[in-house]
């Protein structure tokens, strides 16, 4: 049994038979033995549920159309399902089984053949969609044998027990004058609604009631649509949300709209009218909709030919005409609506037994009341088996979402640069404090320094000890020029910049040295990109300069944007940080901005507020982020932050925790959890990392990191662990290891080495370039033997 679930499913990717289509009852898409199929578990390649199924659409294999579920209008579902609120807690198998007999029984009230193919395809819907349903332990409970739903039918329909528990309420709309009181009428087979040839019949919403073969009917007949202009369209809408209010209390099972048969020509254009139905009911109200076709026996109208069409031609001609406008109002052309053909008229022709028929031989009474209970019966499928909202309509796009744990990540390794120079001034702190007091720099003695010809006639051992004692006392130098910054800085923050005393020995910041212009020609050249790349010298912050793209849209000059980044210090405790990127070329815009304000504390806390803006598509990634650090103890800081991302109508909340330790200079222990959710989801994580940086920190940057992660998302943990290194093997050589690997049995390592002495480092490349050569003949080689030895 496993195996056949799992075919099943693996057809739902790959073959599309998740996404339904109508069947038509005319169609052979299921062969003579689909009823012993559906007994022996057998499969076709057959599209699965919803939709309700179509009397009259031909089946096409390269069809692929939508998926349909209960009409909700943006309410609750149906109060006129056939399994109560009670019966929603049993077992979703048990109910389906239920329904399964209740239609059989239907089927033998109307006076319907079993075989029909029109009733196989539905009982194929549903015993395929719960299969898919299923689990593991009730595939073979799932497998309801079809013979013995029909003789448990039978046996119940023959003492009348229990009672039949099925009705049906169905919503008619239309135009004024194209026969909904009509159709009502000849359903129940008496007037029950007044009828006026000439002048509007129904005013207002009402609902009729009325048993059809013993099963419960209940129409809701609404005033009649005016056709589509100037002066109608707020007439129309008031009918419209006088609809909507009606059925806002218990949604429709069916929905009909109503078309006239014999007025339907090329010139039809009903689009504002079906829009404006579209907008008001929403486009679910499409799903369970079938088109019904009034004046089915009308005289047809004439070919090219001089000779009338013949009717299934003009059906299907007038169909999809009907059905272009629905696609054009609902921007979907995957959904294709059943057709019901119509004929009121006193003296339409009539079988022995006085049902009338159509020109097609067609009972339509029958046709009528069978597409109607198929439609509720895949409706209320749909709801047991919870495939109501997994296909929506409208059209497709392409914008992917953002998943959460991926955002969980990069919102855990983020932290806002609090300081204008952009350094971890908390870092710096640590560090600084805890070196010696001592200038070691000032304690060495003074080193001659050699020409390249006295360098040359050192020794190997000699030069080797030189260029060590130059690299010694250059790190000592930039420490001592490190500190020397930390303490005016800290001497800025304790004074005050702005303070009259201390102005006279503030030092003004370093005066701008132009860099040499680019060579201009004398005179304008087209050829000559450089005047591209000109702008004015001025005394602002804001640094501009262009992206180039050599593979971009501009292929002469390679320029593909222009990129926007400016630091300043607004007062002296509010720093503002704002940086930009803007690219276009001849069919997208593409934007990315982050902006983030900081008032910080000299020895209190900081607090941050920042707005990135991301484009995605035609649409923005818009995320607001707050931080707080504070500043417990001298070796501790503890940071919290929030975020709140706005991706079309999709809203993201997260929130974090994050508090580091650092153990004297060298080690530091960093610990942080967070979670975001959104769209129903939510995604948990956290991560704890050690990194021990080198002796010569931070002029060297030295280190070897270790951290664990955690991450749980749809209950599902992955735990992941990452080993980095950054060292030198000499003066001249520096080596960086990246090591991870996760619970799902993922990992990598990375090996990076970058050298100014051994060059021979870079015959690495070769080697795997001739390799990749290698196999790469090795496989034409072998495809070339095997064409040989096939021809």
């Amino acid at each position: 049994m496993a195996s056949i679930k799992d075919w099943v499913l693996s057809q739902m990717v790959s073959k599309s038979i998740g996404s339904t289509r109508p069947l038509s009852a005319s169609e052979s898409c299921l062969d003579e033995s689909l009823n012993e199929e559906l007994g022996n578990q057998g499969f076709t390649n057959t599209n699965l549920i919803v939709q309700p199924v179509s009397a009259e659409t031909p089946c096409s294999s390269g069809d692929n159309r939508m998926a349909s579920h209960p009409i909700s209008l943006g309410m609750e579902s149906s109060s006129g399902s056939s399994f109560s609120s009670e019966e929603t807690d049993l077992d979703p198998l048990v109910m389906v089984e239920a329904l399964q007999i209740n239609f059989l029984r239907i089927l033998q009230r109307l006076g319907l053949s079993r075989d029909n193919l029109l009733v196989a395809k539905v009982l194929y819907r549903i015993q395929l969609a719960t299969l898919i349903r299923a689990g593991e332990s009730d595939l073979k409970r799932a497998n309801f044998k079809l013979d013995i739903a029909r003789v448990t039918a039978a046996e119940q329909e023959a003492i009348d027990i229990p009672k039949l528990n099925f009705s049906l309420r169905i919503l008619v709309l239309g135009r004024t004058g194209v026969g909904k009181s009509s159709t009502i009428n000849s359903i129940f087979g008496e007037s029950k609604v007044i009828t006026d040839a000439f002048h509007p019949a129904t005013r207002q919403v009402q609902e009729i009631v009325g048993l059809v073969n013993g099963i419960r009917v209940s129409f809701i007949d609404t005033p009649g649509l005016l056709p589509s202009s100037t002066n109608s369209v707020s007439k129309n809408r008031k009918i419209l949300h006088s609809v909507k209010r009606f059925v806002r209390k218990s949604p429709p099972d069916v929905v009909l709209y109503f078309e006239r048969l014999d007025l339907i020509d090329m010139g039809y254009h009903d689009f504002s009218l079906l829009k404006l139905i579209t907008d008001i009911l929403g486009p679910a109200i499409w799903f369970n909709t079938n088109i019904v076709m009034t004046h089915a026996s009308a005289a047809l109208p004439e070919g090219p030919s001089g000779y009338p069409v013949s009717y299934d031609s003009y059906v299907s001609h007038c169909t999809n005409l009907v059905q272009h406008q629905i696609h054009l109002a609902i921007l979907d052309t995957k959904l294709e609506n059943p057709v019901i053909l119509v004929e009121n008229h006193p003296h339409c022709m009539m079988d022995n037994s006085g049902r009338k028929i159509l020109p097609n031989g067609q009972l339509w009474t029958s046709q009528f009341m069978l597409l109607c209970v198929c439609t509720k019966i895949l409706g209320d499928v749909n709801t047991i088996l919870d495939y109501g909202d997994k296909i929506r309509l409208g059209r497709l796009s392409n914008v992917r979402h953002p998943s959460l744990p991926h955002l969980l990540s990069s919102f855990l390794k983020q932290s806002a640069h609090l300081s204008p120079s952009g350094a971890d001034s908390e870092t710096d702190e640590l560090f600084f404090s805890d070196m010696e007091e001592d200038d070691e720099y000032e304690q060495l003695p003074p080193i001659r320094i050699l020409t390249r010809a006295q360098f040359q006639k050192l020794t190997s051992s000699e030069k080797k000890d030189y260029l060590d004692e130059l690299d010694y006392r250059e790190t000592l130098y930039l420490k001592k020029l490190l500190k020397l910054e930390y303490i005016r800085r800290k001497e800025n923050d304790n004074y005050g910049l702005g303070s009259d005393e201390n102005t006279e020995n503030q030092e003004g910041p370093p005066e701008a040295i132009m860099l040499p212009d680019m060579a201009v020609p004398p005179s304008f050249d087209s050829s000559s990109p450089v005047h591209r790349f000109r702008c004015l010298v001025t005394g602002d912050q804001l640094v501009a300069r262009p992206v180039l793209d050599p593979h971009g849209w501009d292929h002469d000059v390679g320029f593909d944007g222009i990129n926007l980044e400016i630091t300043k210090e607004v007062t002296k405790n509010t720093i503002m940080h704002v940086a930009g990127q803007m690219s276009k070329d001849k069919q997208d815009f593409n934007i990315q901005s982050e902006s983030t304000a900081a008032f910080i504390f000299p020895r209190g806390p900081a607090y941050s507020i920042g707005l990135d803006v991301q484009s995605a598509g035609k649409e923005l990634i818009c995320s607001i982020r707050g931080n707080t650090k504070l500043k417990n103890f001298k070796h501790n800081v503890t940071e919290c932050g929030v975020l709140v991302t706005c991706h079309g109508n999709r809203y993201i909340f997260g929130s974090k925790i994050e508090d580091s330790i650092s153990v004297r200079r060298r080690l530091n222990l960093k610990m942080n959890a967070g979670h975001v959710t959104g769209a129903g989801q939510v995604a948990y994580g956290g991560s704890f990392e050690a990194t021990l940086r080198g002796k010569d920190y931070p002029v060297r940057d030295e280190k070897v990191s270790v951290s664990m992660t955690v991450l749980s998302f749809n209950n599902e943990p992955v735990l992941g662990g990452n080993l980095m290194s950054d060292f030198r093997l000499n003066r001249s050589t520096s080596m960086s290891v990246n090591a991870s690997i996760n619970s799902q049995k993922m990992g990598q390592l990375r090996l990076k080495i970058n050298s100014s002495e051994h060059m021979e480092i870079a015959l690495v490349a070769v080697v795997s370039i001739f390799r990749c050569l290698f196999r790469r003949k090795s496989k034409n080689n072998l495809s070339s033997r095997e064409t040989l030895e096939t021809g």
